[in-house]
């Protein structure tokens, strides 16, 4: 893409941004939840891999799932130049929290991470990554990419209940995860570009490559994103994003080919899951004389009282060695249940257990709502 055409785009991306936020500040600023949001997506064009978000997803945006405003950054990334952006720049940022933004030239840029940045907990309650549609983080195919962890002592303990607190709250937008590789991680598996446990966590306008976590295991996975323990059980949203996409593309994981959790409730709207594996075998519990593992091609949901809820999204050509080709929802006090909306969910491969819906592995006392969708 020409660097006329990239200034042209970037600009109507910004155009855009200012007429939300000055849509938005009018707003109460009390109870903002039954709000909704448009968000651009500057990745709807890319030359670099598929588009972020599912084309054909039109569900209604919460605000509290949008864009953050990025207009007066704490940090910019670069001074001009591609040179000026690299690892220990991200890693500087990413500690000192606040609005990160890039400033690396007009043209696509990917930045190798040899190093994990780390989320330090009390440096700002706020982290927001913002790529500007044109920054791919990538872990080389030998690092995991970004953590967060609040009860990670090592990055810092900001209250007593660090398993449920609201901050720090991180943001990753308009940006794309790319090669990332946690296999050689032991103490906090999973996860292969994203790992993040307490405050709070969405991603916009994101797209998610080739991106692996351990290959076997009944407790590991998410080859893209690992999350545990959101404050008050609050949803992780995944807005307008793109876990694989195409051949090639794909993330994978012993369970939970893009995405993987423990406890934790899920809002994925208007995104696109193909192509993602969940390679491990033998399932959780593992099966004798197998390493476990092998579920969710997509989305892998296990623990107790949580939620799924899937809107204007699509989970296509994903594939399991076990259960659920599409997606593995698990909850162990019977106590969660699935919405899906305007939704399309077939050509899924592998897998057995589908007591309801074809590739949706659950128990079936539970709850799910399924409207104006295909599952198939």
């Amino acid at each position: 893409m020409k660097a006329t055409i990239l200034k042209r785009h970037l600009f109507y991306s910004l155009f855009v941004t200012i007429l939300i936020v000055v849509s938005l500040q009018g707003c109460s600023k009390g109870d903002t939840s039954g709000e909704t949001v448009a968000v651009n997506n500057p990745l709807e064009n890319p030359e670099n891999g598929p588009a972020a978000g599912n084309p054909d997803g039109n569900a209604t945006i919460p605000l509290e799932a949008g864009l953050e405003d990025v207009t007066d950054p704490d940090t910019v990334i670069g001074n001009g130049t591609p040179d000026s952006c690299d690892c220990d720049a991200v890693i500087d940022a990413v500690a000192k929290g606040g609005k990160i933004t890039f400033d690396c030239g007009a043209d696509p840029l990917t930045i190798t991470m040899d190093r994990t940045a780390k989320v330090v907990n009390a440096a700002n309650d706020e982290v927001v990554i913002d790529g500007g549609g044109l920054i791919t983080l990538s872990g080389g195919g030998a690092s995991r990419i970004l953590y967060m962890n609040t009860c990670d002592q090592d990055q810092g303990w900001t209250t007593a209940h660090c398993q449920n607190q609201d901050h720090p709250r991180l943001t990753v937008q308009n940006i794309t995860f790319a090669d990332g590789n946690s296999i050689g991680e032991t103490e906090y598996d999973g996860g292969g570009a994203i790992w993040v446990r307490g405050g709070r966590f969405k991603a916009v306008n994101c797209r998610f490559f080739n991106n692996v976590c351990a290959g076997t295991g009944p407790d590991v996975g998410g080859g893209a994103i690992r999350v545990f323990s959101q404050y008050e059980n609050l949803p992780v949203y995944i807005v307008n994003s793109t876990f694989g996409g195409g051949e090639g593309y794909g993330n994978s994981g012993s369970n939970g080919g893009a995405i993987s959790s423990i406890g934790v409730s899920w809002t994925i709207i208007n995104s696109l899951f193909s192509h993602n594996t969940a390679i491990g075998n033998g399932g959780n519990p593992s099966q004798s004389g197998t390493p476990g593992g092998g579920s969710g091609g997509a989305i892998y949901n296990d623990g107790n009282t949580m939620t799924l809820t899937v809107l204007g999204t699509s989970i296509e050509r994903n594939e399991v060695n076990t259960h659920g080709s599409s997606i593995f929802f698990v909850s162990n006090d019977h106590s969660g249940n699935i919405r899906i909306d305007n939704s399309v969910i077939r050509n899924n491969i592998g897998g057995s257990w589908y007591p309801v819906h074809p590739s949706i592995s659950m128990h079936d006392d539970t709850p799910i709502e399924v409207t104006n969708s295909t599952i198939e």
